[in-house]
C-alpha cells in the first residue's frame, strides 16, 4: 500500500511544447493533459465559489489597453505585447488591474476576472507568453489584501483536497502538500529588507544590491522558501524595482506597499496597495519616468472618485504547479503560444 497522501501510479507530463506543431495531438491521447483540464476547471470554479462568498462581481474586460501596467518605465517587470487593430496601436493586456481599480468604484464589493494575459518575453521554464491571470481588487489596504490572499490559497487548497484529493496524488506523487496551507501558522510575512539581510545579500540570490531597484532573484525566492518554508510573503520593496502604480510606504517614498506570495516554484501571486489620490500617481509617474499622456484617465478617474483599494493576480499557471508538484510551466497550456511562432491550432 503506498503511504498515506501517495500513489505510486504517478502521471508524468510528456514535455510535448518541445514538439509544438504536433502539441496538439499529444493534448488528445495522453492522460496528462485531460487531468490538466480538469485541474484548471476546478480552479475556476472555485475562484468563483471564493469570491460569491465575499460579494464579489466577475468584471468582463476588453484584451487590448492603451494603458500596460508594465510601461517601458522603471520597475517594470515584462515587456508589453504591441499590436495593431484596424490601423490603431494598443497592446494585448499583462493584467486587467487597472480596469479592475474602475470595476471597483461600481461596487462595495470586490471585483475579480481570470482571463488570459500576455507578455513579450520567450517563455522559458517559469514564464508563458500567454499565461491565465486570476486577479482581483478591493477596497482596503495591504494587510486587507494579504489577509484575502491566504485566504483565497487556502480555500482553492481545501477544495482541492476535497474534490480532487486522489487527483492531485496521481500527478504529484501525493496530496500532503495540500494540507499546508490549512495550517493556522502556514503563511509567514518578511520585508524585503529582512529578506534581503537573511540572504546575506548575496548577489545571486539579490539583483541589484547596493541600489534603489533590488529584487529577488528565482534563486534568492528559491532559497528564502528553503529557509523560512513554503508561503512566505516579501511585502514592502523597493519602489523602484516595481510598477508605478503600487502605494508609496507612509513616511517612506522609498518602499512600496506591496507583496509577493513564494510557493511552488517561487513568486506565484504578487499583490499591492494603490495610489489613492491623483497627486501621488503623479508623482509616481515622475518618479518612475513614466510619461502620464497613456494613463490621464487612471489620474482622471482618482480625481473623481478617490478611494483606498488593493489588490492581488495570481498565476494560475504557476499555482497549478505547486498543486502537481512539478517544476515547467511550459507542460501546462493545452494549446501552446510562443512568441515570434505560428502554432496551429
Amino acid at each position: 500500500m503506498s503511504p498515506e497522501g501517495t500513489n505510486s501510479a504517478r502521471i508524468r507530463p510528456p514535455s510535448s511544447w518541445r514538439t509544438p506543431d504536433t502539441h496538439f495531438l499529444t493534448v488528445l491521447e495522453d492522460p496528462w493533459y485531460r487531468h490538466v483540464f480538469e485541474l484548471t476547471d476546478l480552479f475556476h470554479t472555485a475562484t468563483v465559489d471564493f469570491w460569491r462568498s465575499r460579494d464579489g462581481r466577475a468584471a468582463y474586460l476588453p484584451l487590448t489597453t492603451g494603458s500596460v501596467s508594465s510601461p517601458m518605465g522603471r520597475g517594470s517587470d515584462s515587456i508589453p505585447v504591441a499590436i495593431q487593430v484596424s490601423g490603431v496601436d494598443t497592446y494585448l493586456a499583462d493584467s486587467m488591474q487597472f480596469l479592475l481599480e474602475l470595476t471597483c468604484r461600481l461596487t462595495p464589493g470586490p471585483s475579480y476576472y481570470v482571463m488570459p494575459s500576455f507578455r513579450g518575453e520567450q517563455a522559458d521554464q517559469t514564464h508563458l507568453c500567454q499565461f491565465f491571470h486570476s486577479e482581483a481588487e478591493f477596497t482596503g489596504g495591504l494587510d486587507d489584501c494579504v489577509d484575502t490572499v491566504n485566504d483565497y490559497v487556502r480555500h482553492l487548497a481545501e477544495t482541492f483536497l476535497d474534490q480532487a484529493g486522489d487527483l492531485v496524488a496521481r500527478l504529484a506523487g501525493g496530496n500532503d502538500h495540500l494540507k499546508v496551507p490549512l495550517d493556522g501558522d502556514a503563511f509567514r510575512r518578511l520585508t524585503f529588507d529582512e529578506a534581503a539581510r537573511l540572504l546575506d545579500d548575496r548577489e545571486e540570490f539579490v539583483g541589484g544590491v547596493g541600489t534603489a531597484t533590488r529584487s529577488l532573484t528565482r534563486a534568492g525566492e528559491r532559497r528564502l522558501m528553503e529557509l523560512v518554508g513554503q508561503f512566505v510573503w516579501v511585502t514592502h520593496m523597493d519602489h523602484l524595482s516595481v510598477p508605478f502604480y503600487q502605494a508609496f510606504e507612509p513616511g517612506d517614498r522609498d518602499r512600496a506597499r506591496n507583496g509577493d506570495l513564494l510557493f511552488g516554484i517561487g513568486e506565484t501571486v504578487g499583490c499591492g496597495e494603490r495610489h489613492e489620490t491623483a497627486a501621488e500617481v503623479r508623482e509616481a509617474l515622475d518618479l518612475h519616468e513614466v510619461t502620464e499622456s497613456a494613463y490621464a484617465w487612471y489620474v482622471r478617474m482618482r480625481e473623481l472618485t478617490p478611494l483606498r483599494t488593493s489588490g492581488f493576480g495570481m498565476g494560475v499557471e504557476r499555482f497549478v504547479l505547486w498543486l502537481t508538484g512539478h517544476d515547467d510551466i511550459r507542460d501546462l497550456p493545452l494549446l501552446l503560444r510562443f512568441n515570434g511562432q505560428r502554432i496551429d491550432p
